[in-house]
């Protein structure tokens, strides 16, 4: 008898916070749709991301397979979430009035490091 290839039926696109997976919306109902262990994936995510900050933003695909089992990638934080870091905003934090006021400025060295960080993630893809 051959051996079965997992077939992909589904692939999940979620921004969760670091350590903060739980079986509550949005990471619940993406999952149960697919017929996910949802409790299995809330531990794996939280003790995976356990090293990163509260609250720090952590870009997740899932890749669902016929036979109901999952593998899932993690990214580095999103650019803006950076950018508003290097700014000293606050979350939510923006212009009042977009095109018109300046809601704070950022260095050419500050640009740079995000750059490396965020190269990480297509070096790790390149990788793959």
């Amino acid at each position: 008898m051959s051996k079965k290839e997992k077939v992909v039926t589904n692939v999940i696109k979620l921004l969760i916070k670091a350590g903060q997976a739980k079986p509550a919306p949005p990471v619940g109902p993406a999952l149960g749709q697919a017929g996910l262990n949802i409790m299995s994936f809330c531990k794996d995510f939280n003790a995976k991301t356990a090293n990163l900050k509260d609250n720090v933003p952590v870009p997740v695909t899932i890749t669902a397979y016929s036979d109901k089992s999952f593998t899932y990638e993690t990214k580095t934080p999103p650019a803006t979430y950076f950018i508003k870091k290097a700014m000293g905003m606050e979350e939510g934090g923006g212009s009042q009035r977009p095109g018109h006021t300046e809601a704070g400025i950022i260095s050419a060295k500050h640009l740079y490091e995000i750059a490396l960080i965020k190269h990480q993630d297509t070096v790790r893809t390149e990788l793959e």
